[in-house]
């Protein structure tokens, strides 16, 4: 009899925690959505099932968040919904996006350009901009490179440049050493190039000789392997290969900065090389198949954590229930 009573009195405490727990789930977590809705999703949380598939492609940079994001909203909030993630690359993916019956999203590590949103009104296609997280653009040589460990902007940018006419590490400093610099980027399919080429080398030409790969995974061994390689590509690459490459401190005028989540920030001491990552969505095929836009939802109340996990700043409380609310809009 004793044992049965505590029996009784477990399974009652247990359901009791249960139900607290429910209850905790609703609370507000400060980015204007609950708890519960951002892990599920808005269709799951009103008990909705969904079906059919959700078509992203596009940057190479932003791949790793939203292949994160599509496993977790096709094993959390939507089994019944397909998410594929490809990575052509920001201007490639574009050309998937902006055709008719395209991609769904198009990832990108820079804003869409006049002549693609032109192309989107050509086609009557309605094309809604989330910016989803921030990313550092980071500098990267062989763990063996002691030397060069700290640089200025300026000399950055002149090992980069055709006419910096850096053609060996002794060109930058006269104490580095009598050898050749081997310069690695990604390819003109990717958004980190055309930002690195527009923002940072202000569209002059690249060093010759720069080996440009479509492959990020390819960039990471060539440097990695390479004791006079110099390579660029955004943080969540680096943070990933810390065993492999060494990230350049860069000195912007107050002293070298490290890149990291805690310096990537539009305003932080790292800000000349932080730029915002975004996704892309074809506001008419979300409003012709509700998975879409759940989907949309689902990244923006998740994209906070995804961030942190896949090397990546998170955007503000107040940027996530905006863009939630845009999203909401759309219904």
């Amino acid at each position: 009899m004793k044992s049965f009573k505590r029996f009784l009195l477990l399974a009652i405490v247990a359901s009791l925690a249960v139900f607290a727990a429910a209850c905790g789930n609703s609370n507000n977590n400060g980015n204007g959505t609950t708890e519960g809705a951002s892990a599920e999703g808005t269709a799951a949380a009103d008990g909705e099932e969904l079906e059919g598939s959700v078509v992203i492609d596009g940057s190479g940079t932003v791949y790793p968040f939203m292949s994160v994001m599509a496993e977790k909203y096709m094993t959390e909030a939507q089994e019944g919904v397909s998410v594929e993630v490809s990575r052509a690359g920001t201007s490639a993916g574009f050309k998937k996006f902006l055709v008719e019956n395209g991609t769904d999203f198009n990832n990108a590590s820079r804003t869409i350009k006049d002549e693609e949103k032109a192309e989107a009104d050509n086609l009557g296609l309605d094309v809604h901009e989330m910016k989803v997280a921030l990313d550092g653009l980071t500098i990267v040589i062989n763990p063996e490179n002691d030397w060069a460990q700290e640089l200025t902007k300026e000399e950055i940018i002149d090992i980069f440049l055709a006419e910096g006419n850096k053609q060996k590490w002794s060109d930058v400093r006269s104490d580095f050493p009598d050898e050749e610099i081997k310069t690695y980027g990604p390819n003109e399919n990717h958004g980190t190039y055309e930002f690195f080429w527009e923002k940072i080398l202000e569209e002059k030409d690249l060093a010759e000789g720069t080996n440009l790969q479509q492959e990020y995974s390819t960039l990471v061994d060539l440097v990695s392997k390479d004791k006079n390689a110099i390579g660029f590509f955004g943080y969540g690459y680096y943070a990933s290969n810390t065993d492999k490459l060494t990230a350049v401190k860069v000195d912007f005028g107050n002293g070298p900065v490290e890149p990291s989540l805690d310096t990537i920030a539009e305003d932080g001491d790292y800000a000349d090389f932080t730029r915002p990552v975004f996704t892309y969505l074809n506001t008419n095929l979300a409003k012709e198949k509700p998975q879409v836009l759940d989907f949309a939802i689902f990244t923006m109340q998740n994209a906070q954590t995804i961030s942190s996990e896949t090397g990546f700043a998170p955007l503000t409380d107040d940027e996530i229930k905006a863009a939630v609310e845009e999203l909401e809009g759309l219904k």
